[in-house]
């Protein structure tokens, strides 16, 4: 008797990470080809250089068949045309979807139009990446954007459930997204110096303790939309400046043992403008554009008088932290509504300016 026997035949799409890697920053086949050789990839494969640049094309044309896929990663998972193992699909997106720190500090602050696309061109020439690399990296953002801008919730979560990034390429995302919709300005000559890592902590130090999540939960609750409520009671923390002499004592007492004595009496001698301008920005902080300058703010009022009077970064720490806890200890009139709202702004503001004060 014959037994009759179901044969299917399948082939797995063959992803090299190295030739993705390259497709990914932008080069062209040809100059593939020649990087690989001088990596001496040619040699280990034991192949002619022919069949070799042969692969690579044939590669590239695979690449360029999922790109499209790669648009809406879930249509990656539940499409029938590629045999991808798990791996090879999470290399795929993580990969696609990465993003350099130079071309993403570029395109911070900048509307996420096709007019700004037409001029990555510029972008390509100043953080040295390829323009192919450019316009992909923006094109991510933008459909990134577009898509989670308006969902409730987490923007981190809503990144990785539709797009099914890591959660740290997720968090970078957020970043970007967040920026994008409160409009912080992040272009202004005197901020040119921040990297994208400073706006990444800055950003995500905003989204944890100044949006509706930090107190509520839920679905209904965006991070991309500021606690107006908690903005407007930093008002209250003019009534500090009614304390200066107290709190300079207490940080005094803290900051003495920690100072060379230089360091110590030009604090004394300016503590004044450094804590003026602390409580002056909490206070105007729920005017939309005071709020979208804030990094503006404090390289302006904080940072720049800390430079021109040579302070150490560690020296930016031990201050922050003295201030903080100096509040926090002072006996005031409610005093547990202002020393709330004092952390709460302090969270923030010291992991900015810790960030962004580079010696």
């Amino acid at each position: 008797m014959l037994a009759e026997v179901d044969v299917f035949i399948s082939n797995y799409t063959i992803v090299d990470p190295d030739i993705y890697q390259l497709w990914i920053e932008g080069y062209s086949t040809s100059e593939s080809v020649a990087l690989l050789k001088q990596r001496g990839f040619d040699t280990f494969m034991g192949a002619p250089l022919e069949l070799f640049a042969s692969d690579v094309l044939d590669q590239y044309r695979t690449y360029s068949l999922i790109e499209r896929l790669l648009y809406t990663p879930t249509k990656l998972m539940e499409q029938p045309l590629f045999q991808l193992e798990p791996q090879t699909r999470s290399l795929l997106i993580e990969k696609y979807y990465s993003l350099d720190d130079s071309v993403a500090r570029e395109i911070l602050g900048k509307k996420l139009t096709s007019r700004y696309r037409k001029d990555l061109d510029e972008v390509a020439d100043k953080t040295g990446a390829r323009l192919k690399s450019c316009r992909r990296q923006f094109d991510n953002v933008k459909r990134i954007f577009k898509a989670v801008e308006e969902l409730p919730g987490n923007i981190t979560n809503n990144i990785r459930q539709n797009f099914l990034l890591p959660e740290d390429l997720a968090k970078r995302y957020a970043s970007v997204v967040f920026l994008a919709c409160l409009r912080f300005e992040t272009s202004k000559r005197r901020l040119q110096y921040l990297s994208f890592a400073d706006f990444f902590d800055c950003s995500q130090a905003v989204m944890t303790f100044w949006t509706y999540t930090y107190q509520h939960s839920g679905p209904e609750y965006y991070d991309t939309e500021m606690d107006k409520e908690f903005l407007l009671d930093l008002r209250e923390l003019r009534a500090l400046l009614d304390k200066e002499r107290e709190i300079k004592h207490l940080a005094s007492l803290r900051l003495k043992p920690l100072l060379l004595e230089r360091s110590f009496h030009e604090l004394e001698v300016n503590f004044r403008t450094y804590w003026r301008a602390l409580i002056t920005i909490a206070c105007n902080l729920h005017r939309t554009r005071e709020l979208r300058c804030l990094f503006v703010e404090l390289a302006e009022k904080i940072i720049d008088p800390w430079r021109q009077n040579n302070w150490a970064p560690e020296q930016v720490k031990h201050f922050l932290s003295a201030v903080t806890q100096s509040v926090l200890d002072l006996e005031i009139s409610r005093d547990q509504e202002t020393r709330c709202l004092w952390d709460r702004y302090m969270q923030v503001i010291s992991i900015c300016l810790i960030r962004m004060y580079h010696a």
